[in-house]
Parts: structure tokens; C-alpha cells; sequence
């Protein structure tokens, strides 16, 4: 069964999650193109972050960052090394999406890197009907950036 904890920034495995994947996606990311948030960047009001659990083991985490009225963006989706390549990315995403109903989020956008390394990423998005857009929000145009939206319904 997977519970899910609302910020839980102190807990030490989430917060290695979270440092690892700050750390993995900017040396990733071209210098002026990496667009992840360290855990400070998490703390604003304006983003909700979960960390998500399996049977006491941490699975992975997502966040939702509110844009305009009904809209959202999805920021530091992780899945723990130990839940990799198993279908769980999915299970963070439609759980952020339950998460953005309750909210009254009707769209919900993406910002995800171009190269080789963030191809996963992008396949997750895909397979879970986020679509090719323009950028939104701050975001310019950017060869190292690509950007995904899909609306929901709220029903």
C-alpha cells in the first residue's frame, strides 16, 4: 500500500532523495538551463511537496508548484533508485494528479531537460498524455529545455 506524507523535508531519506536529485540534475543541465529546486526552493508557499511510501520504504516524491488560477507545475518528480524501472514513476505522477484535482488544478505543466539523460522523464510524461508545449510560467525558450502540459478533469 502507498502512503503519502505532505513536505517532510527533515526525514533523512527524503532528504537524500531530494540532494541526489538536485545534485544528478544539474550536472545534467547546461549551466543557465537547469530549472530543479533545492530544498529551500521547495519550502516556498507556493509549492505542496509529497514523499510517497511503500510498505515503510520511501518510493519516491513530486511537487506542485501553483502558477496561475488552475494551473500547476509538477517539479522534483523522483523516483528512489530501489523503485527505478518498475512502473512507480506513474504512481508519483497520478498521485500528484489526485493531489491537483483537490486543488482545482485544471492544467498541468512540465519543464524537463532535452538531453539524453532526461529521455526516461520525458517517456513517463508522454505515456501519462502530457503533451509537447509551448514554455509557460518564466520559462523561455530553450534548446536544452522541453515542455509537457495536460489538462484535467476535476470531476
Amino acid at each position: 500500500m502507498i502512503t503519502s506524507i505532505e513536505g517532510n523535508f527533515d526525514n533523512p531519506e527524503v532528504n537524500e532523495l531530494l540532494t541526489k536529485h538536485f545534485i544528478e540534475l544539474r550536472k545534467a543541465s547546461p549551466e543557465g538551463s537547469a530549472h530543479v529546486l533545492d530544498i529551500p526552493g521547495l519550502k516556498v508557499p507556493s509549492i505542496k511537496f509529497w514523499s510517497l511510501w511503500e510498505n515503510e520504504k520511501l518510493l519516491g516524491c513530486g511537487a506542485l508548484k501553483f502558477l496561475d488560477e488552475g494551473h500547476g507545475e509538477f517539479k522534483s518528480i523522483r523516483v528512489h533508485d530501489n523503485f527505478r524501472n518498475k512502473g512507480n514513476g506513474i504512481k508519483v505522477i497520478e498521485h500528484l494528479i489526485q493531489e491537483a484535482k483537490k486543488l482545482d488544478i485544471k492544467k498541468l505543466s512540465i519543464e524537463t531537460g532535452a538531453g539524453k539523460f532526461f529521455e526516461p522523464a520525458r517517456k513517463l510524461f508522454k505515456k501519462c498524455d502530457f503533451k509537447p508545449c509551448k514554455p509557460f510560467a518564466h520559462y523561455k525558450e530553450d534548446v536544452n529545455s522541453l515542455y509537457f502540459t495536460k489538462f484535467v478533469n476535476n470531476n
